[in-house]
């Protein structure tokens, strides 16, 4: 019996996923964010499922570069751009496009010897001031851009909005409407919606839209779940029972006693800590599937396990399967008791636990 938690990867309900994306969003195409390993799912076999998808996105040019050597071809575009000018010819020898959001990216565009053109996409920071060029300023970039020789014809025009995940927000309406103002004499395509707008802003869908949580099944509205958007979980997380044991009413459970018994009752210890990526600070009754029920997290969260309550009436064996989130046990349960987000759970996987890909064909 193996004592290592698997994460399995449900890659037909990635597909479904992906499928709703476009009901969703029918005229536009659909640039897939693949950053942090997919989201915790295996960065190369999620972009080798998605053959539907137009483009994927990702964070950093390494990501970009392992997509290439594992044969993607599709367009990729690098979600942070280029960090400095010497990275330029390696982004035209892999056909990698880059967003620019800054003017040191503008000059190096402007002054390096390229032996060909890239694919640009200009970031507007219209409310966000994360990245992006400040609006009084996109006028002069645009112009840059297209006498660039180093640019090909066609700059996409993209922002990303801060609040599209708070429904009684105005933000969002507001950083549309300024996007509109400033792209309104520019005949380009543009792309603004991320999986919240996608959801539930549908002005915003634009030429291009950027799922990223949705495709793995995950709502991005606190209060909601994946279901509630006909969405379907890809990723299964489980471990194994490895102890039962009695305990007393009174007795503690785990380090620093923060867990007292209320009454006689069975513990059960599974293989599975925050050395696994499993959230530290989920709090006591955090829920765990186990055996058709759920049963509550009873005590803190240690480096390789976690402890449970089984009830006095257990009949719950060692070796049992304990699914700590997945189609049975929603994620935004756990992050909601962790007072954390599921894109924090999906990335702090770690390389101990064991993937398994269901309808990987290859």
């Amino acid at each position: 019996m193996s004592r290592r938690p698997v994460a399995q990867i449900d890659l037909l309900a990635l597909q479904q996923n992906l499928q709703r994306v476009k009901q969703l969003a029918p005229d536009s195409q659909v640039l897939a964010v693949l950053k942090a390993n997919a989201y915790g799912h295996g960065l190369v076999k999620v972009a080798q499922k998605l053959t539907a998808a137009d483009a994927f996105a990702v964070a950093r040019i390494d990501e970009a570069l392992a997509l290439r050597t594992a044969g993607i071809v599709k367009p990729i575009v690098l979600l942070e751009g280029f960090y400095e000018a010497a990275e330029l010819p390696l982004l035209l020898a892999n056909n990698l496009q880059t967003i620019v959001h800054n003017e040191l990216q503008l000059q190096a565009l402007e002054q390096t010897p390229l032996e060909g053109q890239l694919k640009v996409w200009l970031k507007i920071d219209t409310g966000m001031h994360r990245l992006g060029i400040d609006p009084a300023e996109v006028d002069n970039v645009y112009r840059r851009l297209w006498q660039c020789s180093n640019v090909l014809p066609g700059i996409r025009l993209m922002s990303h909005f801060s609040c599209a995940d708070e429904l009684d927000s105005a933000t969002t309406s507001k950083q549309l409407a300024l996007f509109q103002q400033l792209c309104a004499d520019k005949a380009e395509q543009h792309s603004l919606a991320n999986s919240a707008a996608i959801l539930a802003w549908p002005a915003t869908h634009g030429q291009w839209v950027r799922p990223g949580l949705m495709l793995h099944g995950i709502s991005p509205f606190v209060g909601k779940q994946g279901a509630d958007h006909q969405l379907q979980p890809v990723m299964r997380l489980s471990s194994r029972l490895i102890a039962i044991r009695k305990v007393k009413a009174g007795d503690t459970v785990g380090y620093a006693g923060l867990w007292r018994a209320k009454t006689d009752t069975f513990i059960g210890v599974i293989a599975v800590g925050y050395g696994d990526g499993y959230p530290r600070h989920a709090a006591n009754g955090t829920p765990v599937w186990l055996n058709g029920r759920e049963v509550p997290l009873a005590g803190r969260v240690s480096m390789d396990m976690i402890t449970v309550d089984l009830g006095h009436f257990c009949k719950d064996k060692i070796g049992d399967e304990a699914v700590l989130w997945g189609p049975e046990l929603a994620i935004e349960r756990v992050a909601a008791q962790a007072e954390t987000i599921a894109y924090e759970l999906l990335c702090n996987i770690t390389p101990r636990v064991q993937y398994q890909y269901l309808g990987d064909n290859g």
